[in-house]
C-alpha cells in the first residue's frame, strides 16, 4: 500500500506563492509517475503537472511559467511551487503517484487566492 500526505496549502493574496509538499510511504517502486491535481467546486479534477522518476514533466497550459513541479527520488516526495498566483487557481490540491497499474490519491489540500 502507499499513503500520501499533502502539506503547504493556505491562503494567499494574488500574485503571491504558495509551495506545496507530497509525501509518499508505503510500497514506492522506482519507476512511478507523481503529479497534482486540483478541484474547484463544480468543476472536474484536473491535471496541473506531472513529474516521472526520471524528471520528465509536463504541465497544464493554464500555469506554464507560474509553476514547477519538482521531486526528491530519495524522500519519495513531489513538490509544486506556485508563482504568481491568480483567484482562479483556488481549489482542493491533490497528489498523486502511478506505479505499474496502481493509482493512488492523498486527501487533499485547499489553497484559495484572494483578489
Amino acid at each position: 500500500q502507499v499513503q500520501l500526505v499533502e502539506s503547504g496549502g493556505g491562503l494567499v493574496q494574488a500574485g503571491g506563492s504558495l509551495r506545496l509538499s507530497c509525501a509518499a510511504s508505503g510500497s514506492i517502486f522506482s519507476f512511478n509517475s507523481m503529479s497534482w491535481y486540483r478541484q474547484a467546486p463544480g468543476n472536474k479534477r484536473e491535471l496541473v503537472a506531472l513529474i516521472t522518476s526520471s524528471g520528465g514533466t509536463t504541465y497544464a497550459d493554464s500555469v506554464k511559467g507560474r509553476f514547477t513541479i519538482s521531486r526528491d527520488n530519495a524522500a519519495n516526495t513531489v513538490f509544486l511551487q506556485m508563482n504568481s498566483l491568480k483567484p482562479e487557481d483556488s481549489g482542493v490540491y491533490y497528489c498523486n503517484l502511478v506505479q505499474w497499474v496502481q493509482s493512488y490519491w492523498g486527501q487533499g489540500t485547499q489553497v484559495t487566492v484572494s483578489s
